[in-house]
């Protein structure tokens, strides 16, 4: 796990870029706040804003960012007062706190901004808890968290911003749907009752730090679209936090508050965090705690005990997540992957179609934005399938058949990629055998999930059948034909129950 942190692939470097701008903007945040006369808890509070605001906005477009970005203190310190004016009203700041995680993570309907704004609004609260805010403070703490994320952004968006000279990534859209069938109204349904159940266990465990269970919980459930996403990440949760304990005994106990060297380290959590994100989940936990227990030191709060129960909070709240998911609307694994599937199987379908009209000679046609979209896709599948794949995982017969539908979408995806390289190619001229191949493999996508159909392929002519024309065509051809042959293979797993014996054709 420690080899795969430093040896994932990183293209253009984003990971490090990202990383080190996380480091340059949240330590200029928390400078500038001290040189505002701010004090220690207003910095801290400061540099996490400045933290979430870095790592949370991810809209596709620089415009987009620095728009969300903007919006982020319009939700947060409304949160603030909230939190702060509730502090010492235990029932009513618990249903308050409730009411922010249902609402933020059903903000998740609306994309990236949405799920960044909900992120902020819900640790804004945490914050609040973690920081003892009470009315007294608030100014102090508005101001450091305004000053905050103006300092960020300026980093972000005027000394270091890289993603100008970037094209904008593709990015899927959210899957369709209504009320309850909607995932992000089934999960914030999930995180209300987990956080409730959380929040009450935690509070018997600690009156002070009942928020750690909560936020475990919050956290546990972002980025997540099925039960066995949800259940996998609690346990990556856990463990993480445990390897962050550990290392918080070796390193944050025996500094004793020291500042110069408690601030380096928490320089290289916020690296780490930033650099492991995209990777390592358990890794990104890891040095969460550690960063955690560092912020404690320097608050004067922190002891082996506390560790140690920051250990049972996070318990409690996997625990309590995984109650969630099981028992209240339950998003099952195979449903939210086969979702997946299907649209990256329609998204082979039109890239096959616009190439075929691009080799046609259609100069608008351009499969280039269905490649990359299937890109997206195709990692959206990974995700959803991890579960499966999991080493812990007691469903062999479910391993096996979330191995091949990787490998044939893998496969589509290596044919679809080739058969765009060769549309781009001006001299490519139309073959009329281009024009059955693709109705084969929009006759295979039909037939893939359509109730009651019979999988397989439909008469394929020989690649040799009939007068050989440009290079090109002959090997858009041999494309397709390895297309329609991978979703033909795709079918045995695809339309096959979960739960039956898995017999690899």
């Amino acid at each position: 796990m420690l080899k795969r942190m430093f040896v994932a692939p990183d293209p253009g470097r984003l990971r490090l870029r990202a990383a080190c701008r996380g480091v340059a903007g949240i330590g200029s945040a928390v400078i500038v706040s001290g040189l505002a006369g701010h004090s220690l808890v207003a910095a801290i509070a400061g540099g996490l804003a400045a933290l979430l605001a870095l790592f949370t906005v991810t809209d596709a477009t620089v415009r987009g960012q620095a728009v969300t970005t903007a919006l982020l203190p319009v939700v947060g310190l409304p949160v603030l007062v909230l939190a702060t004016v509730l502090h010492d009203i235990p029932p009513a700041r618990d249903a308050a706190f409730l009411a922010v995680v249902c609402a933020g993570v059903y903000a998740r309907r609306w994309g990236a901004r949405g799920h960044a704004l909900g992120v902020f609004a819900f640790m804004t609260f945490f914050m609040a808890q973690f920081l003892h805010a009470v009315p007294a403070r608030l100014p102090e703490l508005s101001a450091a968290i305004a000053l905050s994320l103006i300092v960020s952004s300026a980093v972000r968006f005027g000394a270091w911003c890289y993603e100008r000279r970037m094209p904008p990534p593709a990015v899927p859209a959210p899957q369709a749907g209504r009320g309850l069938a909607r995932t992000t109204t089934r999960q914030a349904m999930q995180a209300t009752v987990a956080c409730a159940v959380a929040l009450g266990v935690g509070h018997a465990l600690s009156a002070d730090r009942w928020y750690w269970a909560v936020g475990t919980v919050w956290w546990i459930f972002v980025n997540t679209a099925s039960r066995g996403e949800t259940l996998v990440r609690g346990f990556r949760r856990v463990l993480g936090t445990v390897a962050g304990i550990a290392a918080g005994l070796l390193t944050a106990v025996p500094l004793h508050s020291a500042p110069a060297p408690t601030a380096v380290l928490v320089a290289v959590c916020v690296f780490g965090i930033f650099y492991t994100a995209a990777v390592s989940y358990t890794w990104m936990v890891f040095f969460v705690t550690v960063m955690a227990g560092l912020l404690y030191g320097l608050l004067g709060a922190l002891h082996p005990g506390l560790l140690a129960l920051r250990l049972e909070q996070t318990a409690v709240g996997a625990l309590a997540a995984a109650l969630a998911v099981a028992v209240v609307l339950p998003v099952t694994t195979h449903a939210a992957t086969d979702g997946w599937i299907q649209r990256a199987v329609h998204c082979v379908r039109d890239c096959t179609a616009t190439s075929a009209r691009r080799l046609a000679g259609d100069a608008g046609a351009d499969p280039s934005s269905h490649v990359a979209e299937l890109e997206l896709l195709l990692a959206r599948v990974r995700l959803s399938l991890a579960p499966l794949l999991h080493p812990l995982n007691p469903l062999r017969h479910r391993t096996a058949r979330a191995r091949q539908v990787l490998a044939c979408l893998d496969d589509c995806a290596a044919q679809v990629r080739g058969l765009a390289e060769v549309a781009a190619d001006p001299a490519a001229s139309h073959d009329t055998r281009l024009t059955a191949a693709c109705q084969r493999v929009e006759a295979v996508v039909g037939t893939l999930f359509a109730p009651g159909a019979e999988p397989g392929a439909a008469p394929s002519a020989s690649l040799n059948e009939g007068p050989h024309h440009h290079p090109g065509a002959e090997r858009a051809l041999a494309h397709l034909h390895g297309l329609e042959s991978a979703l033909t293979a795709l079918a045995q797993p695809v339309r096959s129950s979960p739960r039956a014996p898995f017999a690899a054709s």
